[in-house]
């Protein structure tokens, strides 16, 4: 009696493709409430695997029947996470850097016309007098939503139109600036406000608007703090704080 199992090559790319799969959603809620959830369903789910191999019916059955009806529930309770999940699959945003493929394919990078020269010359200046700024870079995924909910700019892109739109006694220097390509859309704009756990306390709203816009989109934010001129780049949740010399060729290679 041959007791080896007997592996093949689909069965190794099943579970290569399902753990990656846990892993992407793992991503997804990591930092988030919905952490938790996510640790028990997966344990239940793995109870529920083992108790079958064990051939303990009666548990077996329990445990199916939870899960099969919980799976309506997972729907409501992870809505905001499944529509990133499905909003990042739809998108065309192939070979990011970071993007949703990038393990299984990479792709040169479209062309952009935004003038990464004049965006980082605007943040270094106001920097370097603490005006605080939120900017928003599109890249892939459309931002209609927020741009409606800001006052309407678009205006040809340029150091001097964004630091006066950010002057402190400027009326549209709260909320963010929305850029598409070298042009400025909108200016006070409302981004949601990432509710992620793992954040450090001494973020205000600024970056708490950028992780939370990011968390959704693809969209590249900048942040520069009005209490220490920090310069700071959000993408895809992630916060990266940079030297001004440092800005010009991150922004390049990210947008």
């Amino acid at each position: 009696m041959n007791t080896l199992i007997d592996i093949g090559f689909f069965d190794i790319l099943d579970i290569v493709l399902a753990s990656w799969l846990i892993y992407q959603l793992y991503k997804l809620v990591k930092g988030t409430a919905a952490i938790n959830i996510f640790i028990g369903v997966t344990a239940i789910y793995l109870i529920w695997k083992l108790v079958g191999a064990l051939n303990m019916e009666l548990l077996s059955e329990v445990l199916g029947q939870f899960i099969g009806v919980g799976f309506i529930a997972l729907i409501v309770v992870f809505q905001q996470e499944i529509r990133k999940f499905l909003l990042v699959l739809g998108s065309t945003n192939l070979g990011g850097k970071k993007g949703f493929w990038k393990n299984f394919i990479s792709l040169k990078k479209s062309d952009t016309t935004t003038n990464v020269t004049e965006l980082a010359e605007a943040c270094k200046n106001m920097a370097s007098s603490l005006t605080g700024a939120l900017i928003v870079v599109t890249r892939k995924m459309p931002l209609g939503f927020y741009v409606d909910s800001g006052d309407k700019i678009d205006a040809v892109l340029s150091h001097r139109l964004l630091e006066s739109i950010f002057h402190k006694e400027s009326p549209l220097h709260d909320g963010a600036v929305i850029i598409n390509g070298n042009q400025i859309l909108s200016a006070r704009s409302i981004l949601p406000v990432s509710d992620s756990t793992t954040l450090p306390a001494r973020f205000g709203l600024r970056h708490r608007s950028a992780v939370g816009l990011a968390e959704k989109t693809d969209a590249l934010c900048i942040i520069v703090s009005e209490e220490t001129g920090e310069i700071s780049i959000v993408v895809d949740g992630e916060v990266q704080h940079l030297k001004p010399e440092e800005l010009t060729g991150e922004l390049k290679k990210e947008i």
